[in-house]
């Protein structure tokens, strides 16, 4: 079988200088790996409802994931937790401030109820995600797919309550715009949670 010329002179140029220069080889080698991780992060982004955010959020990660589907979903959940928690922690905050109608607490309260709760289930996540592999496997993680099912429930939840309230308008976009963007990230750690089952079938 002919080889083409190009890629034979390229071959041996790229192999000229791996020999004369290993920094060179290694540097090279960083390269057609850091590539090969970023596109795993765009293909596996682009099987979500959200991919643009996807990518923004985990193409920074590419080679600490290094295509593999397990770390993927292990990183999207403790993305998600982190900002999930951080989120719970605001609308704590927003709770105490003054000034709240009645007609705006009850709500306000519900919402930070269910964004507790889907903290609590994404919690339970991890240490299953983490020790997933083995016999066990399946029935962890129908365990973690509830999980972080249900902590998605939750948070449309919370915006479905919190859309009725009559806060004062910037405040309430403000509020929903963090619950929109803990809800998109967790739909996402839940469709790699999905790709990576589908990897073990």
């Amino acid at each position: 079988m002919a080889v083409s010329p190009h890629f034979s002179l390229a071959a041996i140029f790229i192999l000229f200088l791996c020999t004369t220069n290993p920094n060179y080889c290694q540097a090279y080698r960083r390269i057609l790996s850091s590539d090969t991780n970023t596109e795993f992060i765009k293909t596996s982004c682009a099987a979500t409802t959200y991919p643009d955010l996807c990518f923004a959020a985990f193409s920074s990660y590419a080679t600490e994931i290094q295509a593999d589907p397990k770390i993927l979903a292990t990183k999207s959940l403790n993305l998600t937790l982190n900002i999930t928690f951080s989120a719970s922690k605001n609308l704590t905050e927003l709770c105490k401030t003054q000034g709240i109608k009645p007609t705006e607490a009850a709500p306000l309260h519900d919402c930070v109820e269910e964004i507790s709760d889907s903290v609590d289930e994404l919690t339970k996540s991890i240490p299953e995600m983490e020790e997933i592999e083995g016999k066990s496997f399946a029935f962890r993680m129908s365990d973690i797919q509830t999980w972080v099912s249900a902590a998605l429930t939750d948070e449309d939840t919370c915006m479905d309550g919190f859309s009725e309230t009559t806060m004062d308008g910037d405040v309430k976009a403000s509020v929903r715009i963090v619950i929109e963007k803990v809800a998109q990230l967790t739909s996402i750690s839940l469709a790699f949670i999905n790709q990576y089952a589908r990897t073990k079938k």
